[in-house]
């Protein structure tokens, strides 16, 4: 069975840091662009990230350009999402999804594979 498992999430201070993990399981994970997708309480879905099958492409969303950094292991079968100098506006779910191509968007079905989700909360 395919399975993307996020972790890493928690309570932060704002200013603070969090380091995601997304740990996927029963497909090709080297062959699949991995992205994170977030949705703040109350509010839609909102594309975050992406990096290629390889990892030496890397896009980011406006609102965590230069804070969040994305990377991926393939040796490892897991995903990173580095997020620094956190904002109350970034208190969200934080989803994990596979595609098989670039794809800037929020929403889950156009994505191959989904995650459970890890929860952020930037709070003082």
């Amino acid at each position: 069975d395919v399975q993307l498992v996020e972790s890493g999430g928690g309570l932060v201070q704002p200013g603070g840091s969090l380091r995601l993990s997304c740990t996927a399981s029963g497909f090709t994970f080297s062959s699949y662009w991995m992205n994170w997708v977030r949705q703040p309480p109350g509010k839609g879905l909102e594309w975050v990230s992406a990096i290629s099958a390889g990892g030496n492409l890397i896009y980011y969303a406006d609102s965590v350009k230069g804070r969040f950094t994305m990377s991926k292991d393939n040796a490892k079968n897991t995903v990173y999402l580095q997020m620094n100098a956190l904002k109350f506006e970034d208190t969200a779910m934080y989803f994990c999804a596979a595609s098989t191509r670039y794809l800037p968007q929020a929403d889950p079905k156009k994505y191959n594979y989904w995650g459970q989700g890890t929860q952020v909360t930037v709070s003082s």
